[in-house]
């Protein structure tokens, strides 16, 4: 027998508040034509005031928790991946371990930038394999209006705040593809693209800084290394693109999305889609659509999953699994 790290609950926050393109468009230089026709944003959340990160992952981790009728004390891990912590220490996922009253186990943030949550789900499988943990509960959460420039049309219109989790558990499988669970990972990094898209604050600088980002470069390279890295997983899952229910894609635009799947040669029909909702929510993107698309029917028990993710660093990575 092999052991798999299969999902047992998925759940997911969303601020109250919502700005249409429709707001932004009075106060800069844009037209919602223009954010739909580059983006495929429509909306996106923000938090409120004085709502942090770690406020939303303890909403979506108490979300998960009752979709995978455990509790807190079930759990052995929590993997947050976040670009937007509440302090520079200690760890947002520490502060989520307090909020939801787990004394045991352990709990770490992850920083990968959007492609976040596939690293995260990747340490996660790599937790449970080395037999580290049993449970895991993977978070991916964003705040992403606090380190955005308002006035800056080229990025302000693209991002929002959210957050989502799902627990994987150890169970055994027989070692094929018919497993549940996670059954490949793929990640890659290469720090000589770090000037792409970055914030330009930090310890070093003593300032919290912006979000910076040169969108044609970025758009380049995640059309190239998203199909990439997607068929390097599918090929280490012993897969092909014909055996994928959905691709469950960083939600960044829908232009970088739409070539993805024509390069995998899917349809948009097989991709959840939920941009237009809530824009690039960068580590919380890929959680919110899973948890988005159990919610709608669209991932059903069975349904292999291809999630596929690139950020800064630059850092992208694909995981296929088997919900």
């Amino acid at each position: 027998m092999t052991c798999r790290a299969v999902v047992a609950g998925v759940g997911h926050y969303l601020p109250e508040r919502v700005i249409p393109n429709s707001e932004l468009v009075k106060t800069l230089d844009t037209t919602d034509e223009w954010i739909q026709t580059r983006s495929g944003i429509e909306r996106r959340h923000i938090a409120a005031e004085g709502e942090t990160t770690s406020d939303m992952g303890i909403a979506a981790a108490k979300a998960a928790l009752e979709s995978a009728q455990f509790s807190a004390q079930d759990i052995d891990a929590i993997v947050l991946a976040t670009s937007t912590a509440d302090l520079t220490f200690p760890s947002s996922a520490t502060i989520v371990q307090a909020g939801l009253n787990m004394r045991q186990g352990f709990a770490f943030d992850l920083q990968a930038v959007c492609a976040g949550f596939v690293f995260a789900l990747s340490n996660a499988n790599a937790l449970i394999l080395s037999e580290q943990a049993k449970r895991v509960l993977v978070i991916g959460a964003e705040t992403f209006s606090k380190i955005i420039d308002w006035t800056d049309r080229s990025t302000c219109v693209l991002f929002g705040d959210g957050a989502g989790a799902l627990i994987l558990e150890a169970r055994e499988g027989i070692g094929s593809s018919a497993d549940h669970g996670v059954l490949s990972t793929d990640l890659h990094s290469d720090g000589q693209y770090r000037d792409l898209l970055y914030v330009d604050g930090g310890v070093a600088t003593q300032t919290t800084g912006y979000l910076r980002m040169q969108g044609n470069q970025v758009f380049r390279h995640a059309v190239e290394k998203l199909a990439q890295t997607a068929e390097n997983a599918l090929t280490k899952a012993r897969m092909t693109s014909a055996d994928v229910d959905w691709i469950v894609p960083h939600q960044a635009n829908i232009r970088i999305i739409q070539s993805t799947a024509r390069k995998l040669g899917l349809p948009m029909e097989k991709v959840v889609l939920t941009v237009q909702d809530h824009g690039n929510t960068s580590a919380a993107s890929i959680p919110l659509a899973l948890s988005i698309g159990v919610a709608r029917g669209q991932i059903k028990v069975g349904d292999v999953l291809l999630a596929t993710a690139i950020g800064g660093g630059l850092a992208w990575g694909s995981v296929v699994l088997r919900w």
